[in-house]
């Protein structure tokens, strides 16, 4: 099944050229363009592409604070006010999200917190998985997640992570997953080449074509783009714009992108 980490960054401020630049991870967001969220079966690790600008933008940072697993259970459209129809998906989340292991500077060099989630059976893990969960008094959980803080102040182990309580209408957050794997593919679904005349006689249709010159260089450039497996990375999307984050059934939650 899928996993997705959501971090939560906080809301994005409204930034001009006489304020002093912003550090937020969220600082380049556009307020009034909209977008739709995930778009595969699994969860991704949001990447963000956008031009440089001179807006100091942060890729990781301690000052998110904690997050939580969860799994993508599919998608659907929703409806605002205004008529506009918004892709979004939906996550559930199952046993877990429990504290399993607290670090610390002086322990381990640094402070954070450790998360697992999806309990399993016994026999689906290892004896060193199983002892170090015992340890901390946990359920077996497959999946563990570290997530850095500044201040370990109101975590212990054993404590559940509620959703509700994290994140409410509105946050922004960092969502990061395995992406569907689609197998070998060639150049045009896998980097949007565009194919040849499929008439008056050609006989290149799908091909990829030249791949390089010939005497000079003689070789093949490293990083050239050509057909290859695609898909199952890791991956992260970044500034999803959590949207109604009710019980809708059970476990369900609504996100939508933003920027």
């Amino acid at each position: 099944m899928s996993i997705s980490t959501l971090t939560p960054i906080g809301h994005c401020p409204t930034w001009s050229s006489s304020s002093p630049i912003p550090s937020l991870k969220c600082s380049f967001l556009h307020p009034t363009k909209t977008s739709l969220l995930f778009t595969t079966k699994k969860p991704l690790i949001f990447t963000n592409n956008t031009k440089r600008t001179a807006i100091h933008i942060v890729s990781m940072s301690i000052e998110a604070g904690v997050g939580v697993m969860g799994t993508k259970l599919g998608m659907m459209s929703y409806f605002e006010p205004n008529g506009t129809v918004v892709p979004v998906t939906v996550v559930g989340f199952r046993e877990g999200n429990i504290v399993t292991q607290i670090k610390t500077d002086a322990t381990d060099g640094y402070d954070a917190v450790q998360v697992g989630y999806r309990r399993v059976r016994d026999r689906k893990l290892t004896k060193p998985e199983m002892g170090h969960l015992e340890k901390s008094g946990v359920i077996p959980l497959r999946h563990l997640q570290e997530f850095r803080l500044q201040s370990l102040e109101g975590f212990e182990t054993g404590q559940k992570l509620n959703f509700e309580e994290l994140f409410k209408e509105g946050d922004i957050v960092d969502v990061s997953g395995t992406t569907i794997g689609k197998g070998f593919q060639g150049g045009i679904k896998r980097h949007n080449f565009k194919r040849g005349p499929m008439t008056h006689g050609s006989k290149s249709h799908r091909a990829l074509g030249s791949i390089g010159a010939g005497t000079t260089p003689g070789r093949v450039y490293k990083g050239k783009k050509m057909p290859g497996r695609m898909g199952g990375t890791k991956r992260k999307i970044r500034k999803l714009k959590i949207h109604q984050p009710k019980l809708l059934g059970k476990t369900y939650r609504r996100a939508r992108k933003y920027g």
